[in-house]
């Protein structure tokens, strides 16, 4: 087995994450957030809605301190099933 070939495809695996934050995101607020990562943006009065791909646990906790760090509300944070992911048993 080829341990590089295995390290490069598990690097390369993103997830998609649903970030949940209370209330609606000011214009600034979006450009900062829309500067940092391409996360598509949803208001859902009265939270708003961050959709956006993680590609590990570093990057997730950078996306997190991230959002603090605007001074925005965490309400949740949820990893989205993949499309090759069935029900889990």
């Amino acid at each position: 087995m080829d341990i590089a070939a295995v390290m490069t495809n598990v690097a390369s695996v993103q997830r998609q994450y649903e970030f949940r934050v209370s209330g609606r995101l000011s214009d600034r607020t979006r450009d900062a957030v829309g500067d940092f990562s391409e996360m598509r943006i949803v208001a859902a009065p009265p939270e708003t809605i961050l959709y956006g791909a993680v590609t590990d646990q570093a990057h997730l906790h950078g996306i997190l301190t991230f959002l603090e760090g605007l001074g925005l509300q965490i309400v949740s944070v949820h990893q989205l099933p993949g499309k090759d992911e069935g029900s889990s048993s």
